[in-house]
């Protein structure tokens, strides 16, 4: 089915005046949040209609007078997430605003744990949208065009998704579980044993901030 971004707004008779798409998407929100948190069934496949429906306090067929699927809500929740990632004034320094745009970025998918799981579906939300035009602006004023813009733009897309994805996952797991996950490095592993890689020796957002060092030398 065509994304919710390339079909209008169905033009139709609404039986549930006082319900819009913006209170739709900020309930689905509230849901994906709560079930990150482990107050639900865990991660997008937690969010039905019905439960939507539960929490706005109406029938799931109203529901279908402003989106269609489940897909649609999903797809309207991670772009009012991105609505919360400043966007800031650019500045003759582009290395900085793009670590601006991105630090956002990651701080509001970290807020919001369920939503790095699903960054590969379709991008083109208005807010997404904005946030990729002032990130691809800022990569063309440090000199980039045509294919090395493009996967400069990727290479930090993908870092950042991966970045809060990991992070989040990490997070989410008990001392208990990560104790563990270190127990399995022996002396098999010497490189990853010395290397510090499960140890955590360093702040998640000192590695954050190193790997966009290395990315945008």
């Amino acid at each position: 089915m065509t994304s919710v971004w390339l079909r209008p707004e169905p033009d139709r008779p609404r039986r549930s005046p006082q319900l819009t798409r913006e209170r739709i998407v900020a309930a689905a929100v509230t849901l994906l949040d709560a079930a990150a948190a482990g107050e639900g069934a865990a991660g997008a496949e937690g969010l039905t209609m019905r439960r939507l429906a539960a929490e706005l306090g109406v029938t799931s067929t109203a529901l279908y007078w402003h989106v269609t699927t489940k897909e649609d809500v999903l797809d309207l929740a991670v772009d009012r997430i991105f609505g919360e990632v400043p966007i800031p004034a650019p500045t003759a320094d582009w290395r900085a605003d793009v670590r601006t745009l991105v630090g956002g970025w990651r701080r509001a998918m970290l807020a919001h744990r369920w939503a790095p799981a699903l960054v590969g579906r379709p991008m083109l939300g208005p807010n997404v949208l904005a946030r990729t035009e002032f990130l691809q602006a800022a990569l063309t004023r440090g000199g980039l065009a045509g294919q090395e813009l493009t996967v400069t733009t990727r290479l930090i897309a993908n870092y950042v998704i991966g970045a809060a994805l990991t992070e989040a996952t990490w997070r989410a797991a008990g001392s208990r579980e990560r104790a563990e996950a270190r127990r399995h490095v022996t002396a098999e592993h010497p490189t990853l044993s010395g290397s510090g890689h499960l140890a955590e020796p360093w702040t998640d957002d000192e590695i954050f901030e190193r790997g966009l060092d290395m990315i945008m030398k």
